[in-house]
């Protein structure tokens, strides 16, 4: 079986772990939430790593560096949901400070891929 370049990227790593962490946080929302906030935190958290596996096939380090961008967008996106979930009661404070120190770290790791790519 081959590895891809991206499997081998800590950001990615982390961001599979975190997606996986998100899965399981959302089990405990209120099912009326499903097509809601427990949606949009799921898809926000996935397209993290789903933009840097896309990214790495490109050709150009701009382009490379352009699906970096996109995958911090959605780690923005989904400090957002976490906010709300947050705000609705959903998740604990523990909680909430547990998932915003994860996304610190990646919004930190997606940054430095970024400039790396950047000045190949």
């Amino acid at each position: 079986m081959h590895i891809y370049s991206f499997e081998k990227l800590e950001t990615w790593q982390k961001a599979r772990m975190f997606r996986k962490d998100i899965y399981h946080l959302t089990r405990k929302f209120p099912k009326e939430e499903i097509f809601g906030l427990t949606s949009q935190l799921k898809r926000s958290a996935s397209s993290i790593g789903d933009c840097l596996a896309e990214g790495s096939a490109r050709v150009t380090s701009k382009d490379k560096a352009h699906f970096i961008t996109i995958a911090y967008s959605s780690a923005i996106e989904t400090i957002n949901h976490i906010i709300g979930a947050y705000d609705l009661a959903y998740i604990s404070e523990e909680e909430y400070i547990a998932y915003r120190l994860k996304l610190d770290e990646l919004t930190n790791k997606l940054n430095a891929l970024r400039k790396s790519v950047l000045k190949n």
